[in-house]
């Protein structure tokens, strides 16, 4: 099958990319509405840009009215914002938080999500994701021709669930020791965006070791 893109219309190719550009991870995104209360939406178009430094990046698109989504906005208006990453017991709340709400209310509200300090950043965390990145708005850059815009966030802080993550010393060739965190990515238990309304979950991990 060859799909001719050019003849497709928006939604199409919509359906199409997200269907074939998978899994995809969910930065699920929290920020601070200019009233102080706390908004919160998914988004899949999300990746790590580069480590020096330490930047990610997730794509928003505007409302049906051209306004942009109140993410944007809100980061726009207040630098400070948290990714996180959802385990799946999340799933269902992580979707309802794409509703269309009023940019006014709070989506944790109606989810009845609690918070809990991240420590050292402005902002809290949602309770219960074993990963959250405490970003400091890097640039925005409207995508030209498309009502997208690429948000880039500086990781300032990142909370890994002591569950989920460890530090442990390796060996060197040469006898000395050094420290590195490994995270079980089994028990983050993340979850990655599919096609329609579906998601995926880990299943089996393959390890390769790199060419030397």
């Amino acid at each position: 099958m060859i799909v001719d893109l050019t003849n497709e219309t928006s939604s199409s190719i919509y359906h199409l990319m997200t269907q074939t550009l998978i899994p995809r991870p969910v930065a699920w995104v929290l920020s601070e509405h200019e009233q102080g209360h706390l908004n919160l939406a998914p988004f899949s178009y999300f990746t790590a840009v580069s480590s020096e430094p330490p930047l990610l990046m997730f794509s928003v698109g505007n409302k049906i009215s051209g306004e942009g989504k109140d993410t944007k906005v809100n980061i726009a208006n207040n630098p400070y914002f948290v990714v996180h990453i959802a385990p799946e017991n999340l799933a269902e709340s992580v979707t309802e938080s794409s509703r269309s709400l009023p940019a006014t209310e709070s989506e944790l509200e109606h989810l009845a999500l609690d918070t809990e300090t991240f420590e050292g950043f402005p902002l809290p965390r949602i309770a219960g994701c074993p990963i959250a990145f405490g970003c400091k708005l890097h640039a925005l850059q409207d995508v030209p021709g498309a009502p997208q815009t690429m948000v880039f966030g500086e990781i300032q802080r990142v909370f890994i669930d002591d569950r989920v993550g460890n530090i442990e010393k390796q060996k060197k060739s040469d006898g000395s020791t050094s420290s590195r965190l490994v995270v079980d990515a089994l028990a983050v238990q993340p979850i990655a965006r599919l096609g329609a309304d579906q998601y995926a979950t880990l299943g089996r991990i393959l390890n390769i070791s790199r060419p030397k």
